[in-house]
Formats: structure tokens, sequence, C-alpha cells
């Protein structure tokens, strides 16, 4: 189904801000938008979901999401609420949907301070997706960043490893050649997200 409405959910340590170029892109394709800002060290979930259901009410909408985004849309669909039977596809970029490597090997090495309550999604170890709207899981496999040094030889955008993109279930994962903040600005990643959601499945 054509969706109308979009929620765009930022990675960790940023906010709506830099999702704003991708938003504006959407709005001109003409689906409403919602660029949430959430404290991603503190996510309050209750008024996070909250301002999802009210956005979505009854409209058929999808999510993207960038990195923590991810999981916490996935979170949002676990809690089930009538709204959250309107979502119809969810497209993420670099998000860790297995749980990310960097964030547990930060917190072995007693670093948590710099997540607090982020590795209550950034922890989490899925293995499926298991729900009734599409997964379109996007990951970029040029390594710029901290995981060539911590996991040698492996295939990331620098900061996910590209098999933390992958989850049973899903509807699609593309890669893209491309490191983990710079498929937020990307053209060819934009005209991706655009074909998903104008399809009419």
């Amino acid at each position: 189904m054509k969706v109308k409405q979009v929620i765009v959910l930022h990675g960790l340590y940023m906010s709506g801000f830099v999702m704003r170029p991708l938003c504006s892109r959407l709005k001109s394709s003409g689906v409403k938008v919602l660029n949430l800002t959430y404290n991603t060290l503190t996510p309050n979930r209750d008024a996070i979901f909250a301002q999802i259901d009210e956005f979505i009410g009854d409209q058929s909408s999808a999510f993207v999401c960038h990195s923590m985004g991810g999981l916490v849309a996935r979170a949002y669909l676990e809690a089930n609420s009538p709204a959250s039977q309107h979502v119809e596809k969810v497209i993420t970029l670099g998000t860790p949907h297995k749980g990310s490597h960097i964030a547990q090997k930060m917190q072995q090495k007693g670093f948590e301070s710099f997540l607090k309550n982020s590795v209550e999604f950034l922890l989490s170890k899925n293995g499926n997706w298991p729900f009734k709207a599409k997964l379109y899981s996007i990951a970029g496999d040029l390594p710029i960043g901290l995981m060539p040094l911590i996991v040698k030889g492996s295939c990331s955008d620098g900061t996910v490893l590209l098999d933390e993109t992958k989850l049973k279930g899903m509807a699609e994962h593309k890669v893209f050649h491309l490191s983990h903040t710079s498929m937020i600005y990307s053209r060819q990643v934009l005209d991706y997200i655009l074909e998903r959601l104008n399809e009419d499945d």
C-alpha cells in the first residue's frame, strides 16, 4: 500500500536536525512527515510512542529511521498500539537490528556512561522481523569509523557491521557504498526510499 505519512527517527547522539534534508525531500514527494527529536541517552518510551500514535491516527504510515531510530521503531511496533496497526513499511538506514557490537564493546570496557539508557535498544538481540509492516534494511559498506579497528577484516559502514543489519523476515536488504552517517544525505538512498514508499504492495 502506498503510504501517506512518514515518521522519521534519528540515531544515537543526534537530533531531528540531521534528518531535515531527508525530510524535505520526503515532503516534496507529497507525504506528511513527523521528524521526531528524542533524547537518545534517556529515551522516554511512553512520550515517544504517544507522539507517534497521535501522528499516525488511522492513516497508512511508514517509518524511515537511521541507526538506533530503527530499534526505537521496532519497540514501538512491539508495544502494539491500535495506531501501530497502520504502519505498512519500516525503512532503516544502518540500523543494528541484531544489536550493536560497538555498544557491547563500550559496555564491556566500562564506558556505559556514554550510552546511558540507549543500551536497552542497542544491546537487543533480535533474530527476526515478526511484524506485518515490511522491513527494508539499508546498509553501508564504506568503513569510515571505529569498526575496522574493533573488528579487523569486518564488513561495515564504519559503525555498524553489515551482518547486524540483516534479519530473517525482512522484505529487502540493500547495500550502498556509503558510511554510517553519509547514507542519510545520499541521493541514491533517498531515491531508493521513495521507490519503496511509492510501491503499491
